[in-house]
């Protein structure tokens, strides 16, 4: 199992935001739902060490990882894409990329190779490489995202609200993008754009005021009656 969630509490002050959360990634393309303030962030932060658990544990491949940093997180195979993208938005495309991997002892050594893949599933970097970030469309700077995080040749890619402020057209490349992505790595996706989610995984979760609610197939949640009506708008 990549990643493997037993129990998880965590909250911000006195707040409790996630109350016993279990939760597993395999080899395989998850996805995480539920509306705004549900939680889906903060699983993300505590999953990455941005945030300290309550109780409860976090596992990858099979070593306990609650609390551990963030960049020995990196190092061990895990990364993110976060809402805001955070890119270097005054370095070139290139340079965004290649930062990607030049901290992370498997992948700095390979990063030209890596840089052809990234290039390979998104022409528009290649073409764009020597352009500022700050520069470029929302849509190809959540691309350049995903690519730094690839460049990381990562184990298990998490990405949080990746549709989060593009049109509708890129939201449905950026999709069919992860969709080629999941034969090659984990991917935990978190999402408040259910329909287009459910083309590109294979499992989901739905988290309800810090609870799992729901989980399912990627074609158990779309027949799913509540799903439907809640979430696909049926």
């Amino acid at each position: 199992m990549n990643l493997k969630i037993d129990g998880l509490v965590c909250g911000y002050g006195r707040m409790k935001v996630l109350d016993g959360i279990d939760f597993q990634v395999g080899n395989e393309s998850v996805g995480l739902f539920g509306p705004n303030g549900a939680g889906k962030t903060t699983l993300i932060a505590a999953i990455m060490g941005m945030i300290k658990p309550w109780s409860g544990s976090i596992s990858f491949e099979g070593t306990d990882i609650t609390g551990m940093q963030t960049f020995e997180l990196a190092r061990r195979g895990i990364a993110l894409v976060p809402q805001e993208r955070e890119l270097f938005p005054w370095m070139s495309v290139a340079d965004n990329l290649r930062l990607g991997a030049a901290f992370i002892p498997h992948a700095k050594d390979d990063i030209q190779a890596q840089m052809e893949r990234v290039f390979g599933m998104f022409p528009i970097l290649r073409e764009r490489s020597a352009q500022l970030a700050a520069t470029m469309s929302g849509g190809q700077q959540r691309m350049l995202a995903i690519g730094r995080a690839l460049m990381s040749r990562p184990r298990l890619l998490i990405l949080d609200e990746p549709s989060l402020g593009l049109q509708p057209s890129i939201v449905a490349e950026v999709f069919d993008k992860l969709r080629e992505l999941k034969s090659s790595v984990a991917i935990l996706v978190t999402e408040q754009n259910v329909r287009e989610s459910l083309r590109a995984i294979d499992r989901g979760y739905v988290l309800e005021n810090g609870r799992i609610v729901l989980e399912d197939t990627a074609e158990g949640l779309r027949t799913n009656p509540y799903v439907e009506k809640s979430y696909l708008g049926l």
